[in-house]
């Protein structure tokens, strides 16, 4: 079975332990799993920050909102294996 093509997106800001977390563990899912990869910061463009600036890290897979705060591995897994 092929891989399932995704695009993950970490809305994320300077200087956010939290933040950090997530990249460290979405950058080695990505490398694992080979799923598309960037990150926004959430201070750089007025929209993003008046929709996410209280739940960063926000976790996006394909656009759409699937977490903030933290990455929950098993969850993720199943939404990037679909």
């Amino acid at each position: 079975m092929a891989p399932v093509d995704h695009r993950v997106t970490l809305v994320t800001r300077v200087d956010c332990h939290l933040c950090e977390d997530a990249e460290v563990l979405l950058r080695r899912l990505s490398a694992e799993l080979g799923f598309g990869y960037e990150e926004l910061d959430v201070d750089a463009d007025p929209d993003r920050r008046a929709e996410y600036s209280d739940r960063v890290p926000v976790i996006l897979i394909d656009g759409k909102e699937h977490g903030y705060w933290r990455v929950e591995e098993a969850r993720f897994r199943k939404a990037v294996a679909r």
